[in-house]
């Protein structure tokens, strides 16, 4: 071989070799043959992989990971929340969902609120409290397919609040922007404001209450939440404070087992769980946005960008319109689900300008923590669990050091409205777990953030089925987001570069650009089993503290 033919083969190799390390996503997927548990706080995951090595189920490392988190992250989650999950069978192929979502208490009703002289229901404080579902979650998960001892799922969890953890980077930020919130309850201030301020970044923080309660679900188990010792904390501090909880409010709910709902997108399947949650807003997304071909321009090019963004406003106004508690009011899922409403819906779509005014179509009728674990059989946990926002509804039970949750700030006062207050129903829900499969593909996955999870489930599909990404880069990729105010308005990365951003603002986008990796596109993990090879795939977002921790 000449001088200038070995010359151009060594520059062809060396190009070859860095274009695959040549990448835009931070991290690398986690692959093994064995289990993974990937969550948002490091130590949770590898709570999870611990019991994966001692031989437990992926629903047991599950629930361990979760309760570590809800002692780590405890403006997400925790004992005092909600949970949602979808549990895949590697032998059978068989899907599972779970809603465990609480109702409102009996007497908690619209004439109890407007007699406060309330005009919508209150974000926070103990009326905007309903039963927390989490625990109940659990027990159920735990019946039907765990292998651990129920009461050694939690050693690790009451360790960290026994003895302490230091606090991460992300999780002090959401701490220190709920101090003046926690101030106004007592119990709140004594628990989580440590000297009278919120930790910060490195600080150990010790939860003695909460390490108190863990012990008590271990020893006596969910009983003990909803009709024992915390059961009658979670009275005590309700009636304080004049709220409507009642035993039999707390001894009579009971999580419900779901059929998930799906849709195609190209040639995935995509599932989700039935409403009060809203997963079906993502799927109906979906429904819009395959109805023409993906960008070849990519995932972040202006045509793409503005395609998503106004079938998610399309999307977003069905859900407003009739998402509930399909036990008190009829939803149109299968027709906000069908193909031929999706084309119907992607009429509204002007290619060249932004629609800052959409309306809820007429289908026919007929703050946040998830976490996915796969384990060495391949069974898949896609689970999410929340308080609603940060530190819920600021009223932390005494004794006990946990926060309850605010889900009830998600019903309305609207008698007319599908999701209008009533007893025993539950609210509108913006948590959802998520699951997708093609072949010998399933991946369980999910995406944190209120109003901003059916979209970035959307997105994430997208760059899996049209931009062939892997579950990591597909959960990096810069992304947009519902704004509060709605309309228009739109948050984004700055990974979108600025002349794209200037394209999209001319069509009538107003924009507002965040930086490169913020946790207002909500923070999300994902695993993937390959049936064919056994190989397991895991992936962490670079927007949170967290890992996926492959078990040893």
């Amino acid at each position: 071989m000449n001088l200038s033919l070995r010359i151009a083969s060594v520059i062809l190799v060396l190009t070859t070799s860095m274009s695959a390390r040549d990448r835009s996503n931070a991290r690398s997927m986690v692959i093994t043959r064995y289990g993974i548990v990937a969550t948002s706080h490091v130590q949770a995951s590898v709570a999870g992989a611990k019991i994966l090595e001692r031989g437990g189920s992926a629903v047991d490392a599950a629930i361990a990971a979760n309760a570590v988190l809800g002692v780590t992250e405890p403006m997400m989650n925790g004992i005092g929340g909600d949970l949602f999950a979808i549990y895949w069978e590697a032998k059978t192929g068989k899907l599972y969902g779970l809603n465990a979502s609480g109702w409102a208490p009996r007497a908690l009703t619209i004439a109890h609120v407007k007699a406060k002289d309330a005009t919508a229901m209150p974000l926070e404080g103990i009326d905007s409290v309903t039963v927390p579902g989490a625990v109940a979650g659990w027990h159920a998960l735990h019946e039907r397919f765990g292998k651990t001892a129920w009461k050694d799922l939690f050693q690790p969890a009451i360790s960290y609040a026994e003895d302490g953890y230091p606090v991460p980077e992300i999780i002090a930020s959401y701490w220190k922007d709920s101090a003046e919130m926690l101030a106004y309850d007592p119990e709140a201030q004594r628990v989580y404001l440590p000297g009278g301020k919120p930790p910060a970044v490195g600080q150990v923080f010790q939860n003695h209450d909460l390490a108190r309660a863990l012990r008590l679900m271990a020893e006596k188990g969910a009983d003990a939440f909803y009709k024992g010792e915390i059961a009658q904390a979670i009275l005590n501090t309700s009636q304080s404070l004049h709220g409507t909880m009642a035993a039999d409010d707390l001894a009579e709910f009971s999580p419900e087992w779901v059929e998930p709902i799906s849709t195609t997108y190209r040639d995935w399947t995509v599932y989700e769980l039935p409403p009060n949650g809203q997963g079906m807003a993502a799927l109906e997304m979906l429904n819009i946005m395959e109805t023409t071909p993906a960008s070849p321009d990519g995932p972040l090019s202006v045509a793409e960008l503005h395609k998503k963004i106004e079938a998610m406003k399309l999307a977003y106004a069905d859900l407003g319109r009739y998402n509930a508690d399909p036990r008190f009011a009829k939803i149109p899922v299968k027709g906000m689900l069908s193909k031929e409403y999706a084309r119907q819906r992607a009429k509204l779509i002007n290619p060249d300008n932004a629609n800052c005014e959409v309306a809820a179509g007429t289908p026919p009728f007929s703050d946040t923590t998830y976490l996915s674990v796969v384990d060495r059989e391949g069974n898949i946990v896609s689970l999410i669990q929340s308080n609603y926002e940060a530190f819920g509804s600021g009223v932390v039970v005494r004794g006990m050091g946990f926060v309850l949750q605010d889900r009830g700030a998600l019903f309305s006062l609207d008698a007319a409205s599908p999701n209008a207050l009533a007893p025993r129903k539950r609210p509108f829900h913006t948590i959802i777990p998520a699951f997708m499969e093609r072949g010998d593909q399933h991946v369980g996955f999910g995406i944190m953030g209120g109003a901003n999870q059916p979209l970035a489930h959307a997105q994430f599909v997208s760059n899996v089925a049209d931009y062939g990404m892997n579950i990591q880069e597909a959960m990096e990729t810069a992304r947009f987001t519902v704004s509060p105010q709605r309309g228009c308005n739109i948050v984004i990365e700055s990974r979108v570069t600025p002349e794209v951003r200037q394209k999209l603002s001319a069509m009538g986008h107003q924009l507002d650009v965040r930086r490169e990796y913020t946790t207002a596109m909500g923070r999300g993990q994902a695993v993937l089993h390959d049936s064919k090879s056994k190989v397991n795939y895991g992936a962490s977002d670079a927007r949170a503290d967290g890992a996926a921790v492959p078990e040893q």
